[in-house]
């Protein structure tokens, strides 16, 4: 039986984390590198940066800054921010990045997923997806980190992203993100059992039994959080034994 997986996120801006409520209001949550060991050491199944501002200020991500947390952790890592290129993710690969993840580059660009699946594998490509439910009940992509609507129907995208070579799907949903109310479990269950990949699902978390839910509701393969971990409201390893003692397959 395949293990259910912990992943804390660093959303990272000028260098350092910081944590928003909808896509908005930032604030700083602390040193990346610090965070990151933090994480590897309480237990944490993989670790994702995503360089939120990269696609917006059109620049790369912060190799040197994916370099140093790297070399500090032993968890599988997944990088994302800025990326559009094979060569972007060759850097990155070269500087420690386990995984990549990509998201306005590869809606504007899909054939970005084929080219990066051809080069490093579909495992190393985590097509990372900004949806939000409109007031017609759909859920709809979004681009640039939150601020950009398209009409594209969120399943659709997913589909289309994993048949051209997607090997995971990372799902933010922007109606919960930071609200700690709980994940998106309709559209994640949608997706998740919809596709033949991987769902991280990502978006809301506030207490131990969100974890639990989305797990056992949307049957996510993964759940990501950022601020319950880096306030610590929620401790990986109390998460892990909860989870656990709730018959969920984790790795303890």
């Amino acid at each position: 039986m395949l293990t259910k997986r912990i992943i804390p996120c660093l959303d990272i801006k000028d260098g350092r984390t910081v944590k928003g409520i909808n896509f908005e209001s930032i604030r700083d949550a602390g040193d990346p590198v610090e965070l990151a060991m933090l994480y590897s050491d309480k237990g944490a199944d993989e670790l994702v940066f995503l360089d939120i501002t990269a696609t917006v200020e059109k620049r790369k991500t912060l190799v040197e800054l994916v370099k140093r947390i790297a070399a500090n952790i032993n968890i599988p890592f997944t990088v994302g921010g800025g990326i559009s290129t094979v060569e972007d993710v060759a850097l990155l690969l070269q500087n420690g990045a386990d995984k990549i993840s990509v998201n306005t580059s590869a809606y504007k660009n899909p054939q970005l997923l084929k080219e990066l699946s051809d080069a490093f594998g579909s495992q190393c490509v985590v097509l990372a997806i900004d949806t939000k439910k409109e007031e017609d009940g759909e859920w709809y992509v979004y681009l640039n980190g939150g601020r950009t609507k398209t009409e594209t129907k969120t399943t659709d995208w997913a589909k289309q992203g994993v048949a051209l070579g997607a090997g995971e799907i990372l799902l933010t949903s922007m109606n919960n993100d930071g609200t700690k109310n709980g994940f998106a479990l309709d559209i994640t269950k949608t997706l998740a059992t919809a596709l033949p990949v991987p769902v991280i699902a990502s978006g809301g978390a506030g207490s131990m039994e969100h974890f639990k839910t989305v797990f056992e509701e949307a049957h996510a393969d993964a759940a990501l959080a950022a601020s319950i971990f880096h306030y610590k409201e929620i401790d990986i390893p109390d998460l892990k034994q909860y989870l656990k003692d709730e018959h969920i397959a984790v790795r303890l």
